[in-house]
C-alpha cells in the first residue's frame, strides 16, 4: 500500500491548485473550498491513485505490446469515470457550502464531462501509464488531474 509523505504533499498542493484556478475563473473562490480540496488531495487522492496505478502494473505485467499499452490506458481511464467526477463535483459543492446544488444532476454533468473528455484522457493516460515510470505516475496524473479539475469545475457550466 502506498501512502507516502511525498504523495500527500503533491496531492494536497497540485489538486488544490487546479481547483483554485477553476474557482477563480468561475468567481467561486472560497477558503473553505481550498482547504477542503487540500484535504481531499492529501487523503483520498494521495492514497487511491498511487495504489490503483500499482494495481494496474500488477494486473498487466503478463501482457505485452499493444495489448499491455491499451489495457493500462483503458484501466486508467476507467478509474477516472463519471462516478469519480461526480464525487469530485460533490466535494466541490460540500466545501463551497452549496448543499442545495447536490443532486443527481452531478451524475449527469459527470457523465457528459467524461464522455467529451475521452479523447484527451486517452492521450494523457496513455502517456502517464506507458511512458512514465511507476514512481512518477502519481505526479503526472496529479498534474493532469489538476488541469482536469479546471475542466470538471467548468463542466458544470458547460453541461448544465
Amino acid at each position: 500500500m502506498h501512502y507516502k509523505k511525498q504523495n500527500i504533499l503533491k496531492g494536497a498542493l497540485i489538486y488544490s491548485a487546479g481547483d483554485t484556478i477553476a474557482a477563480l475563473l468561475l468567481d467561486e473562490f472560497s477558503w473553505y473550498r481550498l482547504l477542503g480540496m487540500v484535504c481531499i488531495g492529501a487523503t483520498f487522492y494521495a492514497f487511491e491513485i498511487p495504489n490503483y496505478f500499482d494495481w494496474i502494473v500488477k494486473k498487466t505485467q503478463s501482457l505485452k505490446g499493444i495489448k499491455a499499452t491499451l489495457t493500462k490506458t483503458g484501466l486508467a481511464i476507467a478509474y477516472f469515470n463519471p462516478l469519480w467526477i461526480a464525487r469530485h463535483l460533490l466535494f466541490i459543492k460540500l466545501f463551497s457550502g452549496q448543499f442545495e446544488a447536490i443532486g443527481f444532476n452531478l451524475l449527469q454533468i459527470a457523465f457528459w464531462s467524461f464522455l467529451v473528455n475521452i479523447p484527451i484522457s486517452f492521450i494523457a493516460n496513455y502517456i502517464i501509464q506507458n511512458r512514465f515510470k511507476l514512481k512518477w505516475r502519481f505526479l503526472g496524473s496529479a498534474i493532469f488531474s489538476a488541469i482536469m479539475a479546471i475542466y470538471y469545475a467548468l463542466s458544470e457550466t458547460i453541461f448544465s
